[in-house]
Order: C-alpha cells, then sequence, then structure tokens
C-alpha cells in the first residue's frame, strides 16, 4: 500500500510537531516536509509534490495559508489542500474554498475527523459537513439577494435627472441642503423638493435610508470608475 504524503504548514512549531505525530502513527501516511510561513510551504511543496497539504491560514500574514493554495494550485493542481485552522469565522471560510480548497477543519475537531479528512479527500470522495453546506448555501443566498438590490437599485438611479444625481451624490458625501443649496445658487426649499423626488424615485421615505442603500453596496464606487 502506497502511503498518502502529507504536508504540514503551521508557524507554530508546535502544532506542526503535534500533527506530525499524529500522522506518522498512521500506517497508510507519511510526513514528506513542514513548513512555518506560506512562501516556504509554497517553494517546498512544488519540490516534495506530497499528495495532501495541510495549510493553516494566518502564518506571516493574515491570509498566507490561502494565498499559498491558490499558487499551490496554478502551479501543480494535482496537490490537494486542506485549510486545518482555529478560524470559524465565515470569511475566512468562504475564501478557502474560493482558492480551491478540498477541506475545511478547525483544529480542535478530533483527530479521527482530521485523518478521515485526509483520506476522504486523496480518494476524491469528500461530502461538505453539513455545517459548511449551510454556510455556504447561506452565503449564495446572501450574494444572490445583493445582486437583486443592486440590480434594482441601479435601475432607479438610471432614473435621476442629471440634477437628482448630483444633489444626491453631495448628500451621500455629507454635505446639508443648506450647503447644496448656497452651492447651487437656490432656495433650500428647492433643494427639499428635489429630494422629495429622489425618494419617490427610490420607494422610500428618508434619505438616510437611501444614503445606507448605497454605502451599502458601493453604488458611487461604479459610477467614479
Amino acid at each position: 500500500m502506497t502511503a498518502i504524503k502529507v504536508f504540514i504548514a503551521d508557524d507554530a512549531p508546535e502544532i506542526r510537531s503535534y500533527f506530525q505525530m499524529i500522522l506518522q502513527n498512521e500506517p497508510d501516511m507519511e510526513v514528506v516536509g513542514t513548513a512555518s510561513s506560506g512562501k516556504e510551504a509554497v517553494e517546498k511543496v512544488i519540490k516534495l509534490c506530497p499528495d495532501i497539504v495541510l495549510m493553516d491560514i494566518q502564518m506571516e500574514s493574515r491570509m498566507a495559508g490561502i494565498e499559498a493554495i491558490e499558487k499551490i494550485g496554478e502551479m501543480n493542481p494535482n496537490i490537494k489542500s486542506i485549510v486545518l485552522t482555529i478560524h470559524e469565522k465565515d470569511d475566512f471560510l468562504f475564501k478557502a474554498y474560493a482558492a480551491d480548497a478540498a477541506d475545511y477543519i478547525i483544529k480542535t475537531s478530533s483527530v479521527v475527523e482530521i485523518i478521515n479528512s485526509i483520506r476522504n479527500v486523496m480518494a476524491n470522495r469528500l461530502m461538505l459537513r453539513p455545517e459548511v453546506a449551510n454556510k455556504l448555501m447561506g452565503e449564495y443566498r446572501r450574494i444572490k439577494e445583493e445582486q437583486g438590490k443592486m440590480k434594482e437599485t441601479l435601475k432607479v438611479m438610471t432614473k435621476l435627472t442629471n440634477t437628482e444625481f448630483e444633489i444626491l451624490k453631495l448628500i451621500f458625501n455629507g454635505y446639508s441642503y443648506k450647503t447644496i443649496a448656497q452651492q447651487r445658487f437656490v432656495e433650500e426649499t428647492t433643494i427639499r423638493s428635489q429630494v422629495y423626488w429622489i425618494l419617490k424615485k427610490f420607494g422610500m421615505q428618508k434619505m438616510k435610508d437611501v444614503i445606507h442603500l448605497l454605502r451599502e453596496l458601493n453604488i458611487f464606487d461604479i459610477y467614479d470608475l
């Protein structure tokens, strides 16, 4: 039986030693190398060509492990990476899978779960665990919802007159109605009248709600391109 060649990347020497000890006790696994940084991991993994890389996320930088997974995948797509981290935050999980990580495991998981993950990834039979699948589906729904908001908001923006657009942008940038009126050489009541029509087009009652929506979607970043 050919042993699964495993590489361990973690900036904590005690963690590397711990997992090296565990895996070396498995008859079907062999630790072929270790690294303390994402950069070192990429360099060594490409030379050693392990089957599986256990990759920590935060090493020399916040996203070093995920960046390393991307580079390894680009250079040798046959090498599979498993994220092994203390971070349970969704943003790390999403970025790890986007970088083509094969699995995402918390370091406090049982030894059995970690070893099973290695074997399953090696055999291409890994199924997403329910908690991971639920988070990914939740993110998918959030993105779809945000795309819907963006589409509707851009549709409203195209219905604004040039004057309404300029006034909206000034309000977005923190200018008061009085200051805007002075800049445009009109009465403040004229600005308030324009604001009324802006609100009507957005289907909202308060300008602060419109501004909150525009900030959430970074609308003016699009117009500033």
